[in-house]
């Protein structure tokens, strides 16, 4: 790997350690494996915290919807056991009412089911049969399909679907669906992993500070496996999905076909929305910066997590991080993310 040739990128992630993020970790690439890798600063802001290494294990967040979530759903509708254009009614019966009869599965892919944002349900449920229930019976905040409200209830629903659909549980159906993937990769990480996770946030809610379970509280409080975040896993385990994904332009991978994937990454019609189904699509105002193809499709992860990937020019940059830890007030990160992307896609 020529290291050389990303140096700006490179001095750019190397300046913000401590910064922006305590631990982080980047690899670019393309279909046919990995150009360039590299980790930086250290797991803590301790003066002894251990250096951050490519094994270092990190919370993906929202990557989980796009990684693990939305691959699901291809990997049902290309075994021709979900109706990509079903309603939601159809598979979840709780979800009633004439104002969302008609939202469609694909509406809880690109956001605009009429969800609210966010609720913080994690206060007052427990498991998939009250958080489902909330859900469902939550007044819409708009009338779907006019919009598009970035929520991870939807994401939760869909994955109660998917879960149902599928016959076994989300980590259960991943693990068997991306075997393929060698690095860690899984909702559940290994208790013989914790020294190499990357902590997150002193949670109050839980009275400790977490390393090796979900950030967010939603899935914690539905047991830790979630549509809308759980994944763990390393820099090169996202960049071995990022590779299967552009395999997946061209080729029938495990994912689905070339049609499908077509579709996946195209964004709806929905106004003002740059949402395709699970991703989200390059606009000059995105993480992913001003040059990559207007095509690219990519997410972000709360904790500090990102995956872009520009399929017609055969690219993909990871970019991990613990920018929460010890605390989310750190937003130094929002400024560097476009400022790294252009440079990696510069410099290619």
């Amino acid at each position: 790997m020529n290291a050389d040739r990303f140096a700006v990128a490179d001095g750019l992630l190397a300046g913000a350690e401590g910064r922006a993020f305590p631990a982080g970790a980047a690899e670019v690439g393309a279909s046919t494996g990995p150009r360039w890798r590299a980790a930086y600063g250290h797991l803590t802001r301790a003066e002894d915290a251990p250096p951050c290494t490519l094994d270092t294990v990190f919370d993906l967040a929202s990557l989980t919807k796009v990684i693990a979530t939305t691959s699901l759903w291809m990997h049902l509708v290309e075994a021709g056991r979900l109706d990509p254009d079903a309603r939601v009614v159809e598979h979840l019966a709780r979800w009633t009412g004439h104002d969302r009869r008609d939202v469609r599965i694909t509406q809880l892919l690109d956001h605009s089911s009429g969800l609210p944002a966010h609720a913080r349900l994690f206060q007052q449920c427990r498991g998939r049969d009250n958080f489902e229930g909330a859900i469902c019976g939550m007044p819409l905040a708009y009338v779907p399909g006019t919009m598009s409200v970035y929520s991870d209830l939807g994401f939760l629903l869909l994955g109660f679907l998917i879960e149902d659909l599928g016959g076994a549980t989300l980590d259960t159906q991943f693990d068997t669906a991306a075997r393929s993937i060698r690095e860690p990769l899984t909702f559940r990480p290994q208790p013989g992993w914790t020294a190499r996770i990357a902590p997150t946030e002193f949670d109050p809610w839980r009275g400790r500070m977490l390393r090796g379970e979900v950030h967010d509280e939603n899935a914690a409080a539905v047991g830790g496996v979630a549509g809308h975040a759980g994944l763990f896993g390393t820099v090169g385990a996202v960049g071995e999905f990022a590779r299967v994904v552009l395999r997946t332009f061209s080729a029938s991978t495990w994912l689905g076909s070339p049609a499908l994937m077509r579709r996946v990454a195209t964004r709806s019609h929905v106004p003002g929305s740059s949402r395709a189904l699970g991703w989200d699509t390059m606009r000059p105002t995105s993480s992913c910066g001003t040059r990559m193809s207007a095509s690219a499709i990519g997410h972000t992860g709360f904790t500090g997590t990102s995956l872009w990937i520009d399929w017609e020019r055969d690219v993909y940059v990871v970019l991990l991080t613990n920018r929460v830890h010890p605390t989310r007030d750190n937003e130094a990160l929002v400024q560097l993310r476009p400022v790294f992307h252009d440079a990696v896609m510069r410099e290619l």
